[in-house]
């Protein structure tokens, strides 16, 4: 099914996860101007698994990232590609919030489907897909 509404944005540095929750909200506000009203649960899961995987896209790869998100009646789509091939691993969480260890757990549960893919330059993309259906 065909995005009816996209956004991309290259990331880097410090700010990069607010840069990235900017074009999620662009992205809500445009389909709501287009009359795709995306679900409260849908928006804030969104901004939670934007912020997450731009965090550690810059975190441990070595190079920028670039956020692909788009939405359709299907849900929304959330693309973070990054230059590590490294996949993302679940951690131990860590109480005093010092080596995190809880995003990877949270961009889970919080999607329909998440996959990590390859690409043709040795990075990743990980893509979470948030489905209105299945919003909590």
């Amino acid at each position: 099914m065909a995005d009816l509404v996209r956004r991309h944005c290259e990331c880097a540095g410090s700010g990069a996860a607010g840069r990235a929750r900017e074009e999620v909200a662009r992205l809500i506000e445009e389909a709501e101007r287009l009359g795709q009203a995306v679900p409260a649960a849908v928006q804030d899961a969104a901004l939670l698994v934007v912020s997450e995987l731009v965090t550690n896209a810059v975190r441990y790869a070595p190079g920028p990232c670039a956020l692909d998100v788009g939405w359709s009646a299907g849900g929304l789509d959330i693309l973070v590609t990054d230059s590590s091939p490294d996949l993302p691993q679940k951690r131990q969480g860590d109480p005093t919030g010092a080596y995190g260890g809880y995003g990877w757990p949270l961009v889970q549960c919080l999607s329909s489907r998440v996959e990590v893919r390859p690409t043709e330059t040795g990075g990743k993309t990980v893509h979470a897909h948030l489905s209105p259906s299945s919003s909590r």
